[in-house]
């Protein structure tokens, strides 16, 4: 084996993934890595066929084996994969995501050249229906979900935070995995921690992995809202190391939840926060480049779902923590085609 191609292994943890999870996995085998490659599945209790479908490929990938995960938590998944790993870089995969052809091998020789612990590239997300096609659009641009350089392209070097993340599994170690009482917003706290014991975080434009968001309404609230709370937890607990565009959707609800006050008294300048808040959304349908007309008027829904979900659920996180919050979206089948 090649010193330039160490050993690896890929770990996903998986749930309700019936739709996704063949591509996800054959994306890894495209990969055509030179060296050892291990790959580990985290099966949670799904109610599709998502088992089904990892038994039959099982059948036909040696190196593919399962781990139970019963409580079907991610960071749970994730920590027995990384305790079960035989190699000493690990690469985590989603069920939901696809990687690029490439970004094993890219990955492993930066983070092996930049001397990173953690390392990540940019979260490419795309949809197929027109409504998916409009929260991909959102997730991209700064005006969705934020300007991270995950989300929106930047220059290599030292990040915030990392999108799913390819490691030293001696850095995991080392900060004791995930922290299994975050439901969500875990790639961001185990960045901070391992950036507290002296360790590199990465980020890469070179690397680039395919993520299909949520597809129904329903489900983009709920993941947005639970997203929100967690983030607003995670903010309370250490918010000089939160950035400042977490507060912009909690303070556009804020100001919303005051023109409506206003309104309600008689006060006709309540109107303004809704009336430029409205104005803005139109403006980005308008102008949004590379969408249909059918997933510009869905835009007009996803992006104020977001943005509202994600707010209103900051603040109860912030004021109350987040307890026991899940992503209910991912709790049946139907969360396949989210």
């Amino acid at each position: 084996m090649a010193v330039s191609s160490p050993a690896v292994t890929v770990i996903m943890p998986v749930l309700n993934e019936e739709s996704h999870l063949e591509a996800s996995v054959q994306s890894i085998l495209e990969q055509a890595y030179p060296g050892e490659l291990e790959i580990i599945l985290a099966l949670g209790p799904s109610h599709d066929k998502t088992n089904a479908v990892a038994a039959e490929i099982a059948k036909r990938v040696p190196s593919l084996r399962f781990i139970d995960n019963p409580r079907g938590l991610t960071t749970v998944g994730l920590n027995e994969a990384i305790r079960q790993a035989k190699h000493d870089l690990i690469v985590r995969v989603d069920a939901h995501s696809e990687l690029a052809p490439g970004y094993i091998a890219d990955g492993i020789r930066i983070l092996l050249e930049v001397g990173a612990d953690q390392l990540g590239g940019i979260m490419d997300a795309k949809g197929k229906s027109s409504f998916q096609k409009a929260v991909a659009w959102a997730y991209k641009s700064r005006f969705g979900i934020g300007g991270a350089s995950y989300h929106v392209g930047g220059q290599a070097g030292e990040a915030e935070s990392a999108y799913l993340g390819i490691f030293k599994k001696s850095a995991l170690t080392r900060v004791a995995g995930y922290d299994e009482a975050i439901i969500r917003g875990e790639d961001w706290d185990l960045a901070q921690r391992i950036k507290k014991t002296g360790g590199k975080v990465w980020f890469s434009p070179e690397l680039r992995v395919t993520y299909w968001p949520r597809g129904r309404f329903s489900n983009l609230i709920k993941q947005f809202y639970s997203t929100g709370i967690w983030r607003g937890d995670l903010t309370r607990r250490d918010i000089r190391g939160a950035s400042t565009r977490y507060f912009a959707p909690p303070v556009l609800v804020l100001g919303l939840g005051i023109g409506l006050v206003l309104m309600a008294v008689g006060n006709i300048l309540g109107i303004l926060p809704w009336a430029g808040y409205a104005a803005a959304i139109l403006a980005l349908a308008v102008t949004a480049s590379g969408l249909s007309l059918k997933s510009r008027i869905a835009l007009m829904i996803a992006l104020p779902t977001m943005h509202l979900s994600w707010g209103f659920g900051f603040i109860k996180g912030f004021i109350l923590g987040a307890g026991t919050t899940i992503d209910k979206g991912r709790l049946s089948g139907k969360a396949a085609g989210k």
